[in-house]
């Protein structure tokens, strides 16, 4: 060993070429990463570009739900696709408007059928579990349409 430190201090020429070796050693290892780095966020990209595709088409067949949880899927795998996440913030709101707009239909369904057996029915104890769902599903109808209407000042709002 001393005689390597011998050399290298007594001449100054191998003790610049090792330190510039040892420098170009550095700036390619860098440049080498940033290579790899750059590399590897492709395929990502493209698989939220696939993913966005698959909600897309889970939103037009109708599939509200499924839509949604591949929506959730996207923002927690690929949280740097911002354009993607942008797209499934549109289709997020517009399948949730949906999905909220048919359970009102539903609902207001099953909340006057409701109505017309409490009418209807002489028992007390039956008209009483009845007159406890009416008002139970008119609490949950008064909400969805609470959440459509959030849903549309969002959506208006971002416009």
């Amino acid at each position: 060993m001393q005689k390597y430190q011998n050399y290298s201090s007594s001449a100054k020429i191998p003790h610049f070429f090792s330190y510039f070796c040892q420098r170009m050693r550095k700036a390619v290892n860098i440049v080498l990463m940033v290579m790899l780095l750059i590399a590897c966020s492709q395929p990502k990209n493209d698989e939220a570009k696939t993913l966005l595709s698959k909600i897309e088409t889970l939103y037009e067949k109708g599939l509200y739900s499924a839509a949604l949880d591949s929506i959730e899927l996207l923002r927690a795998h690929h949280p740097r696709a911002i354009e993607e996440r942008k797209k499934a913030l549109v289709i997020w709101q517009n399948a949730s408007l949906k999905m909220a707009q048919e359970d009102i239909g539903l609902t207001d369904s099953a909340l006057r059928a409701t109505s017309i057996a409490v009418e209807h029915e002489t028992n007390i104890y039956k008209r009483n579990r009845l007159s406890v769902r009416r008002d139970s599903l008119q609490a949950r109808y008064e909400a969805l349409c609470g959440v459509v209407r959030m849903i549309h000042l969002k959506m208006k709002k971002e416009k």
